[in-house]
């Protein structure tokens, strides 16, 4: 069995890579440099398929109702706060595209909003993806018992669920590429 947390571990490395490329990207739009829109859609493409949709899902989908059955709550609970989190994320990456839209429209200011929204998308998720790894991973690895993780490991590697339609390797790829070119 490989170790489900393992695979949330190794998408957050992948999201990191994405959040520097992107924090690169709002430098150069904050020095005046202009980027092809299709760039910036890049970004938001890893942010709502990769990061919302995906990643995000997964744990949602599979992890929170695994603890759920040890006695976490959701609602009022830790849970809960993660779910809140992803929201927050899933908002901001509505702004982003919002000023995406703008950015290609021409719009003077587009550029200050994607930088202001990119940015607290960056900052939310560094500290929620600390916050997954010091504390839920941790809690969720010593109640989850050796039955439960490999049906996690199963929901996470099935190719039939909705979840895995997302093609990991492009957006890992993806992630580079963008970091390799942006990130300062």
């Amino acid at each position: 069995m490989t170790d489900p947390f393992h695979v949330l571990k190794h998408e957050h490395r992948i999201i990191e890579r994405g959040l520097r490329a992107m924090d690169g990207i709002c430098l150069r739009l904050e020095w005046g440099e202009h980027l092809p829109p299709e760039t910036l859609a890049q970004l938001v493409d890893f942010t709502g398929n990769f990061i919302d949709v995906y990643h995000h899902g997964k744990e949602e989908t599979y992890l929170f109702p695994a603890l759920e059955r040890e006695g976490i709550e959701r609602e009022d609970g830790p849970l809960g706060v993660i779910e809140r989190e992803h929201e927050i994320e899933n908002h901001l990456t509505s702004r982003l595209i919002l000023a995406i839209e703008a950015y290609r429209e021409g719009d003077g200011g587009a550029s200050r909003h994607f930088v202001d929204a990119a940015r607290s998308y960056i900052n939310h998720l560094v500290g929620h993806m600390q916050k997954e790894e010091s504390i839920l991973f941790r809690i969720a690895r010593e109640l989850i018992d050796e039955s439960d993780l490999d049906t996690l490991m199963n929901y996470f590697n099935n190719p039939g669920t909705e979840l895995n339609v997302v093609d990991v390797e492009k957006y890992d790829r993806m992630a580079r590429e963008l970091e390799k070119k942006y990130a300062v």
